[in-house]
């Protein structure tokens, strides 16, 4: 079972639907005996950084969220979830990040001809053909929706980049994190492919 993380971030019942597409047992749920319990966990995330995070620790479910990263099995960030496993975001200077991976959360810069929030499909360049991207080749198109970005410190996490404006690191694998800033669940068939690959890990 794969534990969907609420926290009362909007969205998350694409998340659901989309992994009830692909024939996945999952709940959505802010039980900590529940996430504890899961084969595998995500955390979505909409909005700003640190209202997020003062949903989470309201929920009490900061170190919830940070055991189960430690604990080996399967994790995975969506869109603002991939922000929030960093320390700080510039977003919101006075918020904590999980602080599980090491990098910089910073705006989009603005360029003529370039509109923040970067919204809409945009191509991956891959990295790693190994787990959220296992089969998946070439350089697939999958749907973004932010205004700020990352950049790991260790850039052997990062999965996948794409470009706008500057180099984003779009999705991060570190042991049993993963994390992707574009939306999985709205990504179409390659999307759907790797919400697949994360369930696998999960079996």
């Amino acid at each position: 079972m794969i534990a969907v993380i609420d926290y009362g971030a909007g969205n998350i019942q694409s998340v659901m639907k989309a992994l009830r597409h692909i024939g996945c047992d999952c709940v959505l749920t802010n039980s900590p005996e529940i996430i504890n319990s899961a084969s595998g966990a995500i955390l979505p995330g909409v909005g700003s950084f640190g209202d997020c995070m003062d949903n989470i620790e309201k929920s009490n479910l900061t170190e919830v969220i940070k055991n189960y990263a430690n604990s080996g099995k399967p994790f995975m960030g969506i869109c603002l979830g991939l922000q929030l496993l960093f320390p700080e975001s510039e977003e919101s200077p006075n918020a904590s990040g999980l602080g599980l991976l090491k990098g910089t959360i910073t705006k989009i810069p603005k360029q003529e001809g370039i509109k923040v929030p970067h919204m809409g499909w945009n191509s991956l360049n891959i990295r790693k053909n190994d787990g959220l991207f296992k089969g998946i080749e070439g350089n697939p198109y999958v749907y973004f929706v932010h205004s700020y970005y990352l950049t790991a410190e260790d850039k052997d996490i990062v999965s996948a980049d794409t470009f706008y404006s500057t180099e984003i690191h779009a999705a991060v694998q570190y042991k049993n994190i993963h994390a992707t800033q574009f939306h999985p669940e709205k990504s179409g068939d390659v999307g759907l492919k790797i919400l697949r690959n994360f369930a696998d890990m999960t079996l």
